[in-house]
């Protein structure tokens, strides 16, 4: 069992920069891939980011060049730095950690980008 816990979501203007962090505890030394999430209401949940087990970083295209995903291992934190943020990523972030096939999720942290 995982438990995530998400911080850092808020109202940021068009061009600013946010910071997600997800407090990762439990069984934290099962992680393979962490992963960040989004949705907006009425819409499916897409991938953003995801740090795979070998170390591996991927981007979904719209975010590629502006976002930022890390983890820090000392502090069983993962990070998502948003900089340069457009109305477009105005969502609800997820993270998100695959141990042995099960998916973890942390609550969700609302992102407001006004333009």
């Amino acid at each position: 069992q995982v438990q995530l816990v998400e911080s850092g979501g808020g109202l940021v203007q068009a061009g600013g920069s946010l910071k997600l962090s997800c407090r990762l505890s439990g069984d934290v030394a099962g992680i393979g891939s962490m992963r960040w999430h989004r949705q907006v209401p009425g819409q499916q949940r897409e991938w953003v980011a995801i740090i795979a087990r070998d170390g591996t970083i991927l981007y979904a295209d719209p975010v590629n060049g502006r976002f930022t995903i890390s983890r820090d291992h000392a502090e069983n934190t993962m990070y998502l730095q948003m900089n340069n943020l457009k109305p477009e990523d105005t969502a609800v972030y997820y993270c998100n950690v695959v141990v042995d096939r099960e998916n973890y999720w942390g609550q969700g942290a609302q992102v407001t980008v006004s333009s």
